[in-house]
């Protein structure tokens, strides 16, 4: 009997520990974002310095780390277990060793991130310091991405390269159903 307890009592609290979406997203300037979703396991560190457009939605288990500033533009999706950093020591914990020392040491990382409207950010992927990605991208999974993509491009690879354009993508979506081209839904493309 004690044991048909004990599991009822696990079974319910994960349930209540479950990862969930959490409906709307207020940023540090007090700005409310009504249309944005982000998932209750995403943790951001420095949130004073991200800034979100509203429809964003940003799913579970991701690191979202904004020390040196990340904008996220309207309508982005960023699914899960993605990594988006601000900073990075890789390099100069690794040629100091145990003489490191922070910020000021060669090979510190810093760099403010741009994920440009209606960009998808696929599973797995890490975005490094210093890097700007277009409106309208495809970031495959795994990719990691450091620098500047254009707009429309697909990203794909670690290092991350454009291996192509959506707008060439989109193309057939458009041939099969012309009431997309309608201007209320092309307006962002501009």
């Amino acid at each position: 009997m004690l044991t048909k307890v004990i599991k009822r009592i696990i079974y319910l609290l994960a349930k209540i520990n479950r990862p969930i979406m959490i409906n709307g997203y207020r940023n540090a300037d007090g700005t409310y974002r009504p249309n944005t979703r982000i998932g209750n396991s995403t943790y951001i560190d420095y949130k004073q310095h991200l800034k979100i457009a509203d429809h964003v939605y940003i799913g579970h288990h991701n690191f979202i780390e904004a020390s040196n500033h990340i904008i996220i533009d309207a309508g982005v999706q960023i699914t899960s277990y993605c990594t988006l950093t601000t900073h990075s020591s890789h390099d100069s914990i690794r040629l100091y060793g145990p003489e490191y020392g922070g910020q000021e040491m060669l090979g510190y990382l810093r760099g403010s991130i741009v994920i440009g409207a209606y960009t998808f950010v696929g599973p797995y992927s890490t975005i490094m310091p210093g890097t700007k990605i277009g409106k309208g991208c495809l970031v495959s999974s795994y990719s990691n991405l450091k620098g500047e993509y254009p707009d429309f491009s697909i990203i794909s690879g670690n290092p991350a390269t454009v291996v192509g354009d959506t707008r060439d993508r989109d193309e057939r979506f458009f041939k099969q159903h012309p009431e997309l081209l309608d201007p209320k839904f092309q307006a962002w493309r501009k």
